[in-house]
């Protein structure tokens, strides 16, 4: 069966509705003055409604954000018995998510085009009829394929995957109605995700089967988001253009229909697939019908809630730097202070964000809104061994290590993060690669700070450079770092303090290049003389799965603190190159681990 990896390459409010509808209604009301294309005054903060973000809040603190596909990857471990796909996949993957602690299941309907019978745009499977290989043919060359065997051997995977969703539509099956019905049954609160520019298709517009039609004409496109001969393939950044009136009615219909037509209790847009909207420095006008046009969002969602006496919150997912995204014509302050969207997710891209500042996020947006802080699949760059699998790779799933997870989620819980919003977990799902699978069970009450307080966790930090990061949306970050002789460098990152009397410690491990050289490496936590005692190991201080060693270009070396030093909020680490050759610190990991024997 393909995997996710080939594919990849190739509760309900309930009771208290009563009582938390009116406040969000009040919330979104719009705006009465000014005209469409007035810019909303953000400069001083409109009087805190925190009733509206309690109302958010009710219910929805722990979210599990699952893609088209979330079903589909892996039919051998959630329809082990075989036969046509069908929809006891829906519920038994939901059952393991509300079995998990999960109570608000965030299901993606969309790439470009719905990936759901929809009845308003196309659809992913328009046309196709089974076994037609032709169908998928124009997609090989996004998938990676570009030789006649490999493009062969592609259409043999992504045809069995699509037949899947083939299956159920033989079988009058709606899948994402399916989804509904589902949480509806386990008490978890079913929203819906829309992708607002997808790219999965970008190497052929005109070929392959993912790309709605308006993405195929080059006069509905961005052409000036890539600015640089250096970013990620200038043509992953040419999407819709939200400047044209014929973009947004397209993408309007497909978020009309989802929550109009379909049970859901939630909205969320998701502009980190991808963070395109308008022409980069958009001006005051452009953001202002961007505004408006979210205004008329946020209308739907009111009266759907007035229709089923039920609160219907309405946000995005989005990248942390704010300005970056006013550029594109998201205007997100205004849209949060003035009420018009209830919440935010804030991530970086496919490769989770560790220092993301949830406290200057809060300052900036207000307290009406929710803000949660969204966990990402990959760790960072470094590159890790399995010897089980004698495989090495760049990207750590975390997935399947408890211990990240813990430490991602404090760090951003720490600083103020409302709740949490998994994106990408499935991902660590790897059949082919042994030990690496999900933890479900590391779901539960990830988002109470004080259960995470005592527990073992394993934190890092993000990095630079790779396909996966989003320039210049990704926060930035000082790593790798190069230091001569004598140079020192500081690193921040949210923590949360530790219990003094569980018998734990605080390692922090410095990754160097093998080959570098030193006589000293002094490391120093929150203002601590330095220290210069460490071991040297070739050991990750937690595994990741059957990942459990640094690659054979790395080398760790471990430094020993108490672990009172760890203190709520930001903590700093410095490092000194204490010799005379130059050294790459390429990566700074750090466990709260029971003290070593």
């Amino acid at each position: 069966m393909p995997t996710r990896r080939q594919f990849l390459r190739t509760a309900t409010v309930g009771a208290t509705a009563a009582t938390v509808l009116p406040a969000l209604a009040t919330a979104a009301a719009t705006p009465t003055a000014g005209s469409s294309l007035s810019t909303p005054t953000t400069t001083s903060a409109p009087s805190v409604d925190i009733t509206a973000r309690e109302a958010v809040l009710t219910g929805h603190r722990n979210l599990f954000n699952g893609d088209t596909c979330v079903y589909f990857y892996n039919p051998e471990k959630w329809q082990p018995e075989g036969g046509a796909f069908s929809t006891k996949v829906i519920h038994r993957y939901v059952d393991t998510l509300a079995d998990n602690g999960i109570d608000t299941f965030v299901i993606n309907a969309n790439a470009s085009r719905a990936w759901y019978p929809s009845k308003t745009i196309p659809t992913i499977l328009d046309g196709y009829r089974r076994g037609d290989r032709e169908y998928f043919r124009g997609h090989a060359i996004c998938a990676g394929a570009t030789e006649p065997a490999a493009v062969e051997k592609y259409i043999d995977t992504i045809m069995a995957f699509m037949n899947r969703y083939q299956d159920l539509l033989d079988a009058g099956v709606d899948w994402l109605a399916e989804t509904a019905v589902a949480c509806r049954r386990r008490a978890v609160s079913p929203w819906v995700s829309v992708r607002m520019n997808d790219m999965h298709g970008h190497l052929n517009y005109a070929g392959s089967f993912f790309n709605a039609p308006l993405l195929k004409d080059p006069a509905m496109r961005l052409h000036h988001s890539a600015y640089s001969p250096t970013m990620r393939l200038p043509d992953y950044r040419s999407g819709l253009n939200y400047e044209k009136p014929e973009v947004r009615a397209f993408i309007f219909a497909q978020i009309k229909e989802v929550v109009e037509d379909y049970d859901f209790a939630g909205l969320e847009l998701d502009w980190w697939r991808n963070a395109l909207c308008c022409e980069p420095n958009a001006t005051p006008e452009t953001t202002a019908m961007m505004t408006d046009w979210f205004r008329q969002i946020r209308a739907l969602t009111r009266r759907r809630a007035e229709k089923t006496g039920r609160a219907y919150p309405f946000g995005f997912r989005i990248p942390g730097r704010l300005e970056a995204l006013k550029n594109i014509g998201l205007d997100i302050v205004t849209l949060c202070r003035e009420g018009i969207i209830d919440f935010v997710c804030v991530s970086n891209f496919w490769r989770t964000s560790w220092d993301m500042p949830h406290d200057e996020l809060r300052r900036q947006l207000g307290d009406r809104v929710a803000i949660y802080g969204g966990i990402e699949a990959g760790a960072n760059r470094l590159a890790t061994f399995s010897p089980a699998a004698n495989v090495t790779r760049e990207v750590r799933l975390i997935g399947g290590s408890r211990e990240m997870l813990h430490a991602n989620a404090a760090g951003k819980l720490v600083l103020g993060a409302d709740g949490i919003e998994w994106y990408n977990f499935f991902c660590t799902d790897q059949p082919t690669l042994p030990g690496v699978v999900c933890d479900y069970t590391a779901l539960r009450d990830i988002h109470k700070l004080d259960l995470l307080r005592g527990q073992p966790k394993h934190y890092t930090f993000s990095d630079k450079g790779g396909t996966l990061e989003q320039i210049p949306f990704d926060q930035p970050t000082p790593l790798p770092v190069v230091l001569e002789r004598g140079w020192m460098q500081s690193f921040r990152l949210p923590m949360c303090a530790e219990p003094t009397d569980r018998n734990l410690e605080l390692v922090v491990q410095v990754v160097l290049k093998k080959t570098d050289t030193f006589a000293r490496l002094p490391v120093a936590v929150n203002g601590t003389w330095p220290l210069l005692k460490h071991t040297t190991s070739e050991k990750l201080l937690f595994p990741s799965g059957s990942f459990t060693d640094h690659s054979a270009a790395h080398l760790g070396y471990n430094f020993r603190f108490p672990i009172s030093l760890l203190r709520d909020g930001w903590n700093e680490i410095t490092v000194e190159n204490g010799g005379d050759q130059t050294i790459t610190v390429v990566a700074l990991e750090l466990a709260v681990r029971s003290v070593a024997s």
